[in-house]
C-alpha cells in the first residue's frame, strides 16, 4: 500500500546502541559488551523508516555532513526503502549521531552531537521536494523555530497534505514558545507525557493534552510509557494500553509509535484504532535494538494489533 506519501523533515541520527554497560572502566581500562550496532534515527529519521515498513512511500529531507557518519547513516536509511535525495550533505557539519550505554537494567543514558541537524534551514529545502506529498512529518521544530516551522507546515497543507509534528527536546514552558507559532498548522502532535506537562505545566496528562488543543494543535497523541497513549482533541478523550512484550531496548518506541499511528490515519482507522496500530508498532522496535530492529512491516503489524486480547494489553513501551 503506496497510498501514503511522506516527507520526515527535520532530525536524522545515528545511534550506536551498546549493549551490556555496567559501568564507564576506570582511567583507560577497558570493558567487554554483548554488542554494539548502529541504526538510524532522530525524530524525522526513525520515524521514515517505520513508515516505510508499514508501506509508505517515504523521503527524508534535513542535513547531514559529509563524514563517514553520514555515509552510513544514508546506507541504513536507503536499505530500509526510505528516499535520501532530501538530505543535504554539509561539508562543515558533523552528522547528528548519539552513543546508548544500554545498562543491564535497562537504562539508557545517551551521549549527543546535534551536529548538522542545527544547521538544517528552509533553504536546504529542493525544489520540489514536497512534491506529491500526502504528508509532513516534522521532527525536531525546535530547531527551526515556531515562526520557520509554521510556515513549512502552512506549505505543506496549503497542497493538501496533513502535517505532524514531534518535538525531540525535553518539555518546557520556553520551549513551548518558541515553537508556538507551529502549532496552529500542525493536525497532529506527538509528545511524550514529559514533555506534555513540561510545556503546561498541568497537573494530569489529559488536561496538558487540551492546553495544547487550545493552543492550536488539530489532535495531541501523547505516549505514556508502559501505559501505552492518550489521544486527545477537542471533542474527545482516548486511552489505549500498551501491549505486553519482552523489553530488549525502549530506543525509537516513540518515533514506532508516530509512525503507526500516521499510517493507521492513512488507512481510515478511528483514532483509537490508528492509536492501537501505534502501540502495536512500538512492541515490534521494543522487542529489538534500534528502530530497525527485527523485520516486521504493515501485514504483521496489523495481525499483532488486530489479534491482541486484553491480556496482551499492558506493560510494552509506546
Amino acid at each position: 500500500m503506496t497510498d501514503m506519501r511522506v516527507a520526515a523533515v527535520g532530525v536524522h541520527v545515528l545511534d550506536t546502541h551498546v549493549i551490556g554497560v555496567e559501568s564507564i572502566p576506570a582511567g583507560s581500562d577497558g570493558q567487554l559488551v554483548d554488542t554494539i550496532r548502529m541504526s538510524p534515527a532522530g525524530t524525522a529519521g526513525g520515524t521514515a523508516v517505520v513508515l516505510s515498513r508499514l508501506g509508505a512511500e517515504v523521503v527524508s529531507v534535513g542535513a547531514v555532513g559529509t563524514d563517514p557518519i553520514a555515509d552510513v547513516l544514508l546506507a541504513l536509511l536507503a536499505r530500509e526503502g526510505v528516499n535520501v535525495s532530501g538530505l543535504v550533505r554539509k561539508a562543515d557539519q558533523q552528522t547528528s549521531a548519539s552513543v546508548l550505554p544500554v545498562r543491564p537494567n535497562g537504562d539508557r543514558p545517551a551521549w549527543h552531537c546535534i551536529g548538522a541537524n542545527g544547521a538544517f534551514t528552509l533553504d536546504d529545502l529542493a525544489p520540489g521536494a514536497l512534491e506529491g506529498i500526502t504528508h509532513l512529518h516534522l521532527g525536531g521544530p525546535e530547531f527551526l523555530g515556531g515562526e520557520v516551522a509554521g510556515e513549512l507546515l502552512a506549505r505543506a497543507r496549503a497542497q493538501g497534505a496533513v502535517t505532524s509534528l514531534d518535538v525531540l527536546a525535553p518539555g518546557d514552558p520556553d520551549l513551548l514558545a518558541w515553537i508556538a507559532a507551529a502549532l496552529p498548522h500542525t493536525d497532529y502532535l506527538l509528545p511524550n507525557d514529559e514533555q506534555v506537562l513540561g510545556f503546561t505545566g498541568a497537573s494530569t496528562l489529559a488536561d496538558g493534552a487540551r492546553a495544547l488543543v487550545d493552543a492550536g494543535v488539530g489532535c495531541v497523541a501523547v505516549t505514556q510509557g508502559r501505559r501505552g497513549a492518550l489521544v486527545v482533541t477537542a471533542d474527545e478523550v482516548v486511552e489505549v494500553p500498551a501491549y505486553a512484550v519482552d523489553a530488549i531496548d525502549t530506543t525509537g518506541c516513540g518515533d514506532a509509535f508516530s509512525a503507526g499511528f500516521l499510517r493507521g490515519l492513512s488507512l481510515g482507522r478511528d483514532l483509537r484504532g490508528a492509536a492501537e496500530l501505534g502501540c502495536a508498532t512500538a512492541a515490534q522496535v521494543a522487542q529489538g535494538l534500534g528502530t530497525d530492529a527485527g523485520s516486521y512491516d504493515l501485514e504483521a503489524v496489523l495481525a499483532f494489533a488486530d489479534g491482541a486480547d486484553g491480556a496482551d494489553r499492558e506493560a510494552a513501551p509506546a
